[in-house]
């Protein structure tokens, strides 16, 4: 089969440039990714379209095509879209109609249709949705993250709702993310979680209701060929470089202990600050183990950090409040990781220390980095809001630790497990990853559902889809659609979200 991935805002090559750099740059692109390659080793034809740009910054998207290097079955195809710069995803809706008609214009010049395309995010959900109007090609979407689950992170209230829209335009976004579910063929999930409690969210639910039989629950897995427990050859270079890091932060006497690992992007949600608490106010957890935290392009965050995003400014100023209040000098490092290779190695030089992985995100769709930390050998400890509590609970077994992180207290009571329960975490959590969570297995599960659409007659389907792209103002989803649906029941302005699912 020919399979088009579409991710208006997926910005891929062949170097993966600039991922965990910016929040267009975050798991999606893993994901499509490997599952893209791993496809492709099946036999199938697939391209990853994306939005062509030039941009000073950002210089390596402005070629019409790309590769990655030994996947001859997958090609990178940018397509104009909008401005020639870069544009964060908020602002790509009123280009995707542009975007799609291009795309069609790219197909029928190649002379080639694809047989199924699979939208990814919001963005590329509904631009699928676009092109199967405009060229009857059945699609599948995959949201990632859907708009209501972010406001709930934020904390919506009816106070900060309009500088939230302001900010991240949540009513196009939801819109978007309707029509997409609305029209599609399939609807790939993660998680049973995923689909019972996201999609069932007040703000779908009276879409979702009739979509039941298009969910496909299809688990994203590691690379194990990157992240395992093998040593390669180039991770003598990196552990002298980690080696140092650690020399440098850590104190002589503590070298010796192991580590908890935060290797998650720098973002609000991601709570970096409730683990670096949950440390700071545990002698017993200071006394077992140092804490490591990743980060990319800040070599020495001890020395300075002042370029970083506001956004990340912010959550780096909060932890080193916490450091100097405590004194944890000497108990935390910092140290830069700038490529799935590095981090790989990372990984397996902290496992030899008999250090944990821990992600203590407020809400985690699913959760591939404790797949890929699991997978090279380093317990989990992991949030219990969202995905991961499908990967590390199953049948009451517990293949690594989940956590209340709104509770800095159960943060620290997860720690003590893993530690003192570490070889036990350590080999269940091999056998996890082996047994469910590859991309090879996520690719089968795409082909299966894929194969069952493709093989059955279509009729052109009456797709309705009014132009809220080219001016948002239009929008059959608005402010007043999204207060009414989610704070009634709400107390004073509070989120009323869970007592109207």
């Amino acid at each position: 089969m020919y399979i088009a991935f579409l991710n208006p805002q997926g910005n891929f090559d062949k170097l993966d440039s600039f991922w965990t750099e910016h929040p267009d740059f975050g798991g999606q692109l893993v994901y499509v990714k490997e599952i893209a390659i791993s496809l492709a080793k099946l036999g199938h034809k697939v391209d990853i379209i994306t939005r062509k740009f030039d941009d000073k910054t950002l210089n390596v998207f402005n070629k019409d095509t790309d590769f990655y290097e030994n996947q001859e079955n997958v090609r990178i195809i940018r397509i104009n879209c909008g401005e020639n710069k870069f544009l964060p995803k908020e602002f790509l809706w009123e280009h995707l109609n542009e975007w799609t008609d291009n795309i069609r214009v790219f197909f029928n010049k190649q002379n080639l249709i694809p047989d199924f395309i699979t939208g990814h995010y919001g963005d590329g959900g509904i631009s699928a949705a676009l092109l199967k109007k405009k060229m009857n090609i059945p699609y599948s979407f995959t949201g990632h993250s859907l708009g209501a689950q972010k406001l709930e992170k934020l904390g919506a209230s009816k106070e900060t709702i309009n500088s939230l829209e302001e900010k991240y335009r949540f009513s196009i976004r939801i819109e978007a993310e309707r029509e997409a579910i609305k029209y599609s063929d399939l609807i790939f999930v993660s998680t049973k979680q995923e689909r019972d409690e996201q999609y069932s969210h007040i703000l779908y639910k009276d879409i979702t209701k009739d979509c039941k039989h298009k969910f496909v629950v299809a688990p994203p897995g590691a690379n194990t060929d990157v992240f395992n427990q093998e040593e390669k050859i180039f991770d003598r270079e990196y552990s002298n470089k980690f080696d140092k890091i650690c020399k440098r932060d850590i104190n002589i006497k503590r070298l010796h202990l192991p580590y908890v690992i935060l290797a998650s992007r720098l973002d609000p949600k991601k709570n970096h600050i409730g683990l670096v608490r949950a440390f700071s106010k545990d002698k017993e957890l200071q006394k077992r183990c140092n804490l490591a935290i990743s980060l990319r392009g800040i070599d020495n965050a001890y020395d300075n950090y002042s370029f970083a995003k506001s956004d990340e400014l912010k959550i780096l100023n909060d932890i080193m409040q916490v450091i100097h209040q405590y004194n944890l000098q000497g108990k935390v490092t910092f140290i830069s990781i700038n490529s799935q290779t590095e981090l790989a190695s990372f990984y397996r030089y902290m496992a030899k220390k008999k250090s944990i992985f821990s992600l203590t995100a407020l809400y985690e769709p699913f959760g591939l980095a404790p797949i890929e930390a699991m997978s090279s050998g380093l317990p989990a400890v992991v949030t219990m809001y969202g995905g991961p509590s499908d990967v590390l609970f199953e049948n009451n077994i517990k293949y690594g630790v989940l956590v209340d992180v709104f509770k800095e207290e159960k943060i620290s009571e997860g720690l003590h497990d893993a530690l003192n329960n570490y070889k036990q975490y350590q080999k269940l959590g091999i056998q996890r990853v082996l047994d469910k969570y590859t991309w090879d297995a996520t690719a089968q599960n795409y082909i299966n559902a894929i194969q069952k659409i493709v093989n059955k007659d279509r009729n052109l389907e009456s797709i309705e889809l009014h132009n809220f792209f080219q001016d948002s103002k239009n929008s059959k989803i608005d402010l007043e659609f999204i207060t009414n649906k989610l704070f009634i029941g709400g107390k004073n302005g509070e989120f009323g979200i869970r007592k109207n699912r």
